[in-house]
């Protein structure tokens, strides 16, 4: 069964419509303006309109090449290969905790609706949902979705398949809005900002994190013979680049943190650092970037004129 919480906020991603119908069997929801309906599968609306899968956007590196990129196929095939929930250790382990940590830390602390883009595990939801928060899980593939909400089967927690470019969500829905590794797979960071802030109430944040100044890294893909960035990072960005993205007249703020200094993840610190909480840890971070400024990660901090 879909989440009510979701139901009362979702619009047709097709023609925007307000009024979505659940059929008696719960497996399908129609849109009583434009008639179009969207399937449900294991309790997650499948929010993307009919011709989705053909559309096609254009980064740099695209127009470069003289090519386009067909986004939700490719992430879609990007889930069926690659296990988001798997447990990661060492080195990556260590920092993807740091990530989190930090972003968890940026958050209201008053309990609030929060929209999870690209949410990959589900790590907002399991982190968030027993502390009374509501997280909407959102991506672009069902089976990172539905997984997530077998995972964390809560009241508060509902998940949702869309695109981030046209998001079924009625305007000022969300209290708050995390993007955490995302920015750089989209072709227009430009759209995918406006997008977000379209959803987000008055007074609402949004958080988004990316590598800093990541140096992109190309091979010859094997199949077309043209150059390929690794990781499928389409961008490179700094505190600046990310501010241009968005300049709204309902722009409240904004602000950013960098961190993760590069020597002590290449220096293996994570064995002793492992053991220390974020509170101490990020000291120690403070004081390496400090010394040797070469932070890993960008967290970036918009807010919505109330």
């Amino acid at each position: 069964m879909v989440n009510q919480n979701l139901l009362e906020i979702l619009n047709c991603p097709g023609c925007g419509g307000k009024e979505l119908f659940l059929n008696e069997g719960g497996d399908l929801l129609r849109c009583k303006n434009c008639s179009q309906s969207y399937p449900v599968s294991k309790g997650v609306p499948v929010m993307l309109a009919a011709n989705a899968g053909q559309r096609a956007e254009a980064s740099e590196i695209h127009k470069g090449q003289g090519t386009t990129f067909k986004y939700i196929g490719h992430y879609r095939e990007d889930a069926e290969h690659f296990d988001y929930f798997q447990t990661r250790y060492g080195a990556t382990g260590h920092k993807e905790r740091r990530l989190r940590e930090y972003i968890i830390s940026e958050i209201p602390k008053t309990k609030c609706t929060i929209l999870d883009v690209g949410c990959g595990s589900a790590w907002v939801a399991r982190a968030l949902c027993p502390k009374g928060y509501t997280v909407l899980s959102m991506d672009i593939s069902l089976k990172n979705t539905s997984k997530a909400l077998k995972k964390y089967p809560l009241e508060n927690h509902a998940a949702i398949v869309a695109d981030a470019y046209a998001l079924p969500l009625a305007d000022n829905s969300v209290d708050f809005i995390i993007a955490s590794e995302v920015i750089e797979h989209t072709a227009t960071p430009e759209r995918f900002i406006k997008s977000l802030f379209r959803v987000l109430k008055p007074k609402g944040g949004i958080i988004v994190t990316t590598p800093y100044k990541e140096k992109l890294i190309y091979s010859l893909c094997i199949h077309c013979n043209k150059q390929t960035p690794h990781n499928a990072h389409l961008h490179s960005f700094d505190e600046n680049k990310l501010a241009s993205l968005y300049q709204g007249n309902d722009l409240e703020s904004y602000s950013y943190f960098t961190f993760g200094n590069k020597a002590l993840i290449h220096l293996r610190t994570h064995v002793l650092l492992r053991y220390f909480p974020f509170s101490c840890w990020k000291l120690i971070d403070k004081l390496f970037n400090a010394i040797y400024k070469a932070p890993a990660t960008i967290l970036v901090k918009w807010g919505k004129r109330g």
